[in-house]
C-alpha cells in the first residue's frame, strides 16, 4: 500500500501527540486516522503502538524525540517489530534504515530561509523519503510550490497552526496534510 492511501487515508488532519495523556483521545477520535507520536520513551511505546493498531489507526513515531531508542538501524528495526507504520525524522541516515525495513518515512524540513528550502530539496532528492513535512506549516505558498515541483511527493505541514483559518490556508497553499497537537483542529 502506498503512503497516500495508508497514511493520509483520504484525510487532511493527523494528531500530533506531545503529551501521552492525549493519545487516548486521538485513538477515540472518529476523524483522526493517523497519529504522530512526538514524545515518550521506549518503555511505554509498545503498549501505545498496540492500542493505536488495535483501533485500526496508523502510528508514525518521531524517532528523534523518543527516549531510549537508538538512532540507528537497530532502533529502526525495533520500531518495525513493534508495529509502527513509519518514522518521522530530521536525520538522513535513518531514512535509509527505515526504507530497508519497509517503513514509511517522513523527512522533517525546518524552513527558515531560502537556503533551507534549497538544502531540504537537495537532501530529500537524494534520500527519497515517502513524504516531507515542512515546519512551520505557515510557510509561503511559493515554498510549498517549489518543494512539490522538485520532489513530487506528499508534503505535510506542522507547527504554528492555531486556528481553523491557519489550517485552511496551509492546505490552500498545496500542503497535502497537516499534523497538529491542537485537539480543536482535529475536527476539520
Amino acid at each position: 500500500m502506498d503512503f497516500q492511501t495508508k497514511v493520509l487515508a483520504g484525510g487532511k488532519i493527523g494528531a500530533a501527540i506531545r503529551r501521552l495523556e492525549d493519545i487516548e483521545e486521538a485513538i477515540r477520535h472518529p476523524k483522526i486516522k493517523t497519529i504522530f507520536l512526538l514524545n515518550g520513551d521506549i518503555n511505554k511505546l509498545p503498549s501505545i503502538v498496540n492500542r493505536v493498531n488495535k483501533a485500526g489507526k496508523i502510528i508514525l513515531v518521531h524517532i528523534d524525540l523518543i527516549e531510549g531508542i537508538g538512532k540507528d538501524a537497530a532502533g529502526v528495526h525495533l520500531l518495525k517489530r513493534m508495529g509502527v507504520a513509519g518514522i518521522v525524522t530530521t536525520k538522513s541516515n535513518l531514512v535509509k534504515f527505515a526504507k530497508e525495513e519497509g517503513l514509511f518515512v517522513i523527512q522533517r524540513l525546518f524552513i527558515v530561509d531560502s537556503e533551507s528550502v534549497k538544502t531540504g530539496i537537495r537532501v530529500a532528492s537524494n534520500i527519497k523519503p515517502s513524504a516531507v513535512e515542512v515546519l512551520p506549516a505557515t510557510v509561503p505558498a511559493y515554498v510549498v510550490s517549489e518543494i512539490k515541483k522538485a520532489l513530487n511527493i506528499p508534503i505535510l505541514g506542522g507547527g504554528l497552526l492555531k486556528t481553523r483559518k491557519d489550517v485552511e490556508e496551509a492546505l490552500a497553499k498545496g500542503i497535502d496534510f497537516v499534523s497538529t497537537s491542537r485537539r480543536d483542529l482535529w475536527e476539520i
